[in-house]
């Protein structure tokens, strides 16, 4: 079984609990750090990798080092090493906010543009493209791009609104010799 079909069922089954509890946020913010150790340290990768720890040793590791995380988080976690699935854990945490993003309605963007945006823009922004996918909000992520010449290119899911300078170009260079 493919692990995004793997990944989503424990996201699924967490984000129940979560939403049960109502722990939506927090544990979104646990499983935004769990990720971010679990993908900058070499020390886990090696962890995660390695054949000759226990998977009893691996889950004390785990369960030490994430103590003060929620215990349907560290559960998971344990869950999670105990079937060898160690390497789903960032796609799980992914997954899990992208369901939590969903009952909020927010959708996540990648805007690109020649310099950094303001706050205000990024309202202005998340106001008009989240009306036009049906969402609420925008969770912008502002990308420098120098190969835009000027104007802001938007990534929402597949969707791509171009009103780049350079996208622009390329849409009269195909008129001209379309």
């Amino acid at each position: 079984m493919k692990s995004a079909a793997v990944s989503k069922r424990y996201a699924i089954a967490l984000f129940d609990l979560a939403k049960e509890h109502q722990l939506i946020d927090s544990m979104e913010q646990e499983l935004l750090v769990v990720k971010n150790v679990i993908q900058n340290s070499e020390e886990f990768q090696m962890l995660f990798q390695s054949p000759k720890i226990s998977i009893q040793k691996k889950k004390e590791i785990v369960k030490d080092a994430f103590a003060s995380l929620n215990a349907f988080v560290v559960n998971t976690l344990m869950i999670l090493i105990e079937r060898h699935r160690e390497d789903i854990i960032a796609e799980v945490a992914d997954q899990f906010i992208g369901l939590a993003n969903e009952a909020r309605g927010i959708a996540e963007a990648k805007v690109y543009t020649t310099r950094p945006l303001t706050d205000a823009e990024k309202e202005a922004l998340s106001a008009t493209f989240a009306a036009k996918i049906g969402k609420t909000s925008l969770r912008i992520d502002n990308i420098i791009d120098t190969n835009l010449l000027g104007g802001i290119k938007l990534r929402i899911g597949n969707t791509i609104f171009d009103g780049s300078l350079r996208g622009k170009l390329d849409r009269l260079e195909r008129q001209l010799l379309g």
